[in-house]
């Protein structure tokens, strides 16, 4: 079954499109991407594609949730 959430078209190359993204801003630029992301999916849902949206929203929430956890764990080793 293709997942339509990640599919294989955003990561066929050598570097996944969201760690392309990612590279190609700031940390804080990257967490707005993110949060639009999530916005814009909870936004249409009802309207579009429902369930799938919804879950799209929280991939990125996910993915979110993942870059706090990076910072926090890089704030604690460098003391």
């Amino acid at each position: 079954m293709p997942d339509n959430i990640n599919p294989s078209h955003y990561k066929d190359s050598e570097i996944e499109c969201i760690e392309a993204i990612k590279a190609s801003m700031s940390l804080e630029g990257f967490h707005g991407y993110l949060k639009g992301s999530i916005y814009k999916y909870l936004w249409r849902y009802q309207e579009k594609n429902g369930q799938e949206d919804l879950l799209k929203a929280q991939w990125f929430m996910d993915r979110l949730v993942q870059e706090g956890f990076e910072i926090i764990e890089g704030e604690i080793n460098e003391k």
